[in-house]
């Protein structure tokens, strides 16, 4: 057989190609000796069919020149399909600036924001009349319904809020300071405390471990946001940290004597005399916490007069104040003296809240003398003597008995001395004429005729890292 290598492109060449594939073509025929089934002659002619076929290509392939047989020996390339550029859908519009977002107005803190502002100095220039864009004087600031920059925390106009702030952080101190060992073996011994001395034990911090986070929840969903001086807000935030380390400390001393946390933390909802308390200072949360609530007419700033009365002069100035008799009387008797250190610290920072409340509640009568009504002065004078009557009640159910001497009248004389106190700090009568204090050695540790000058007492001279003796 001739190869492509041999083939010559001319006519005398193509007639030998082309007759040398038809006698190849002819001379391919099945064997004669054996008898073809129909499975072989389906094979030979299937071999037939592609010998016919190759002898057909080979005679195409002869007629063809040379410019045509390496034209099909190129590869052709593959086609690139440019996919088509699809309609716009037709709820689609394409534009050429994205809309500016609507924004509604926005007031924070009193203040007013202007959304469509787009540089400092714009809203410099929008509010140029706006005490609240303005640089703050001391005749701008007030206690409630301030209109200036809350955000500015000088120059300052109370003084003895900014003191206050300075003195708490001062006197800083943590409950795992407090040794409470000798306090756990004397709860664990035997016939270390009497069935008295315990129920007063339990009592206390069964009050007192919610009682703090009550005031605490107060401050920061209430109280805060209605004060509008900075330097007072200041020192309320220094005060709900610390109604956070007296929880922290009550639940410390629960801990470590091992007692029923389930039991002493639901007492304000279980033990009558507990409860009523812890209620009686809850009415008045509920009335000023809701986000809605704001200050700016005389019964909404009423309502802010009487909650800080309810949780200055009455929880934390009368409710506290059988609870620290009691547990203090015990350190002085060398019991439960880790426990009487932690209430020693716990109640000179609440004497100073007591300070504080009391300041503001003042400062907000000489600001606005229209909320210092007859009917004002009359209903806190009510919650004053009403509150002394549920802590009066408190101090019976804790003492049935006389216990660390002191019974139950003389705690009763005890609560109405303080009582007139808070009267006179707000500018009320006193309602328990005589009325003295029989607990003398109160005094050492807090002397109620000095409250303003709390600080230099002894116990108060304690800084971080102190420590507090018994004498």
């Amino acid at each position: 057989m001739l190869s492509w290598d041999d083939y010559n492109d001319d006519d005398a060449s193509k007639q030998v190609i082309a007759a040398q594939a038809q006698k190849s073509a002819a001379e391919v025929q099945p064997p004669q000796s054996i008898p073809p089934t129909l499975e072989a002659q389906g094979a030979v002619a299937a071999q037939l069919l592609e010998t016919q076929e190759a002898a057909q290509k080979a005679a195409q392939k002869a007629a063809q020149g040379p410019a045509q047989r390496a034209a099909q020996q190129v590869e052709p390339q593959p086609v690139v399909e440019i996919p088509a550029i699809p309609e716009p859908m037709p709820h689609v519009q394409v534009a050429e600036k994205l809309p500016e977002p609507e924004v509604s107005e926005v007031v924070f803190d009193g203040i007013q924001v202007d959304p469509a502002a787009t540089s400092p100095s714009a809203n410099l220039q929008a509010h140029a009349g706006d005490e609240s864009y303005q640089r703050v004087t001391v005749d701008q600031k007030a206690m409630i319904n301030c209109r200036a920059d809350l955000n500015q925390l000088v120059p300052f106009k109370y003084d003895w809020a900014w003191q206050k702030y300075l003195d708490g952080c001062a006197n800083h101190w943590m409950p795992q300071e407090v040794n409470m060992t000798a306090d756990i073996s004397l709860w664990k011994s035997d016939d270390g405390l009497s069935d008295d001395e315990r129920t007063i034990v339990k009592r206390s911090l069964g009050f007192f471990s919610t009682a703090d986070s009550l005031v605490a929840n107060n401050l920061v969903l209430a109280i805060y946001r209605l004060i509008t001086n900075p330097e007072c807000r200041q020192y309320l935030l220094r005060q709900a940290f610390e109604e956070a380390i007296h929880t922290h400390a009550y639940q410390y001393c629960i801990e470590s004597l091992g007692m029923d946390e389930g039991e002493i933390f639901n007492m304000y909802h279980e033990v009558p005399c507990v409860a009523e308390k812890a209620s009686w200072a809850l009415q008045y949360t509920h009335e000023i916490s809701s986000p809605t609530f704001n200050t700016g007419t005389l019964e909404n700033d009423k309502a802010l007069l009487k909650n800080l009365i309810a949780y200055y002069c009455v929880l934390e100035g009368i409710f506290f104040y059988c609870g620290f008799t009691q547990i203090l009387s015990m350190g002085r008797r060398n019991k439960m003296t880790g426990t009487s250190e932690q209430f020693q610290y716990i109640l000179r920072d609440e004497s100073m809240h007591v300070n504080f409340g009391i300041d503001v509640i003042n400062q907000i009568k000489l600001e606005n003398p229209q909320l210092w009504d007859e009917e004002m002065q009359n209903l806190a004078r009510h919650m004053i003597l009403d509150g002394t009557r549920l802590e009066v009640q408190y101090a019976r159910d804790t003492m049935p008995r006389g216990v660390l001497g002191m019974n139950a009248n003389m705690m009763e004389e005890y609560l109405q001395f303080i009582a007139n106190r808070r009267l006179a700090q707000i500018g009320l009568a006193e309602q328990f004429p005589g009325a003295k204090n029989p607990f003398p050695w109160m005094s050492e540790i807090m002397d109620l005729k000095k409250e303003k000058n709390f600080f230099e007492t002894r116990v108060t001279e304690y800084q971080t890292g102190g420590a507090l003796t018994w004498d």
